[in-house]
């Protein structure tokens, strides 16, 4: 590749940076120290510091402390980092200065040289410090950006899937309404159940995750910009942050605003560990549905096999006819990820390790886990409804069959002919091989009506 010589002097001496690119001498410098992963951060974090460089700098230019024609550059370099595309010359790594600098150093780079190029001045013309950075710091820009990226992906992906998600669970708890099925505690047989009440308790967990990731998104939008270095604003004006965040909520249509106390934005990650415990929540509730799903729908004929679960694709390369219950496994796996993610940000925002006095030190891979996070929910939410949920169908012959042979049926009988009894008559159940229904009818344990009036399952349920 044809290289171009930077003599900017500057801590590890010179260094080379490819011809064409973008950035300039402290992005080449973070590319030669940190080979750690090769990933970058996630495009929607690139976008949200594209937002974040826009906002400053037309801030500056309606206050008369940036000229127009650069301010203006620079909202037009800012905003191709919007849209994705100058990120080729993004290649810094996540796992790199814990304050994000290289990253916030990047993007300044890149603006400023693209600001250049649109001007059609020489390289220097646009200073990535002096007027992309302007009135900014790494410790207050990679925080800001992190939470927009993260308020905006679930207000945009994540909460409109999980309401679609939800609806769907509803809407087969109506459907279902009428089957009644045995329930069941520890995987043993239990009193009966409709199928109805079982989706409307996962409905149930998807609202109440989305009231958590509701309360998770407006605390997001308190950004703390304005807080440059330490928390104490040096070298910010005064009504900056504020310029900064109308801008932002304007352009994304999001309640951003000013922190009440910058120290706090500045030393801590603690709207990360908020709002990644509430993906968390959401992606156990996802797990516990899909796990649920998967065993009602166990067999087809060797399992519970009481709902029919959608088909999409072959189950085995050995088993001829196999079908795997394929979208609730994605849905499993994406819960486990998302507990992996979540234990990152929860380190990254622990004391002596990440959050440390007046500066968190881990926030590209706190961002990285949180925004992963959201994309791997919004993403298996939409197909988990689309391509299992609004499919799912109930095999009732065999919920009725299970039903009679349950020997927890005889609980209903218990306030009649005490416990004691009732417990006999189940062991004398299973050890013939016949139902309650059948001991109870050639003992006479209670009059035939009296009898089937108790063991009506759907009465059992409470209906």
């Amino acid at each position: 590749m044809e290289a171009k010589e930077n003599t900017q002097p500057g801590p590890g001496g010179e260094i080379w940076i490819p011809a064409g690119a973008l950035y300039g001498p402290q992005t080449a410098r973070a590319i030669e120290n940190f080979p750690i992963s090769g990933w970058p951060l996630p495009r929607r974090f690139l976008a949200a510091l594209g937002y974040v460089k826009q906002a400053a700098a037309a801030a500056h230019k309606n206050a008369g402390r940036l000229e127009a024609d650069l301010a203006d550059a620079i909202i037009a370099a800012a905003a191709e980092v919007v849209r994705g595309e100058l990120d080729g010359h993004f290649p810094v790594d996540v796992f790199q200065t814990g304050s994000g600098t290289s990253t916030n150093m990047n993007a300044n780079e890149v603006i400023a040289g693209r600001a250049c190029q649109i001007l059609n001045r020489p390289a220097d013309a646009v200073h990535p410090n002096d007027h992309v950075n302007m009135a900014q710091s790494s410790n207050d820009v990679i925080p800001t950006a992190m939470q927009v990226a993260a308020a905006v992906a679930l207000h945009d992906e994540l909460i409109p899937a999980l309401r679609k998600l939800r609806d769907a669970l509803q809407a087969k708890a109506q459907q279902f309404d009428h089957v009644v099925k045995i329930g069941r505690t520890h995987l043993m047989d239990a009193v009966p159940i409709r199928l109805g009440q079982e989706f409307s308790g996962y409905a149930a967990q998807i609202e109440a995750s989305l009231a958590a990731l509701q309360v998770a998104m407006s605390a997001l939008c308190e950004l703390p910009i304005g807080a440059t270095a330490v928390g104490t604003g040096l070298n910010c004006p005064v009504g900056f942050a504020a310029d900064v965040c109308l801008f932002l909520a304007e352009e994304l249509r999001l309640p951003f605003c000013e922190t009440a106390n910058h120290f706090a934005a500045a030393g801590a990650r603690d709207l990360a560990v908020q709002a990644s415990g509430a993906l968390r929540q959401t992606a156990l509730a996802m797990g516990k549905i899909a796990s649920d799903i998967r065993l009602m729908g166990s067999g087809p004929r060797c399992g519970l096999g009481e709902l029919h679960v959608p088909t999409l694709q072959p189950g085995s390369s050995i088993m001829p006819g196999k079908v795997n219950p394929v979208l609730c496994e994605s849905v499993i796996q994406v819960a486990c990820q998302v507990v992996g993610c979540d234990a990152a940000v929860a380190a990254g925002a622990t004391g002596g390790v990440g959050s440390i006095l007046e500066l968190n030190v881990a926030m590209t891979m706190i961002a990285w886990n949180l925004l992963t996070e959201i994309q791997l929910l919004s993403g298996v939410t939409q197909a988990f409804r689309e391509k299992c949920v609004v499919g799912l169908e109930a095999n009732e012959q065999r919920c009725r069959q299970l039903i009679e042979q349950s020997l927890a049926m005889i609980t209903a009988l218990a306030p009649k002919i005490g416990y004691d009894r009732a417990a006999e008559i189940a062991r004398r159940a299973y050890a013939s091989g016949l139902t309650i229904r059948e001991v109870c009818r050639r003992e006479a344990v209670l009059p035939e009506a009296e009898l089937d009036d108790l063991l009506d399952a759907k009465k059992q349920t409470g209906a």
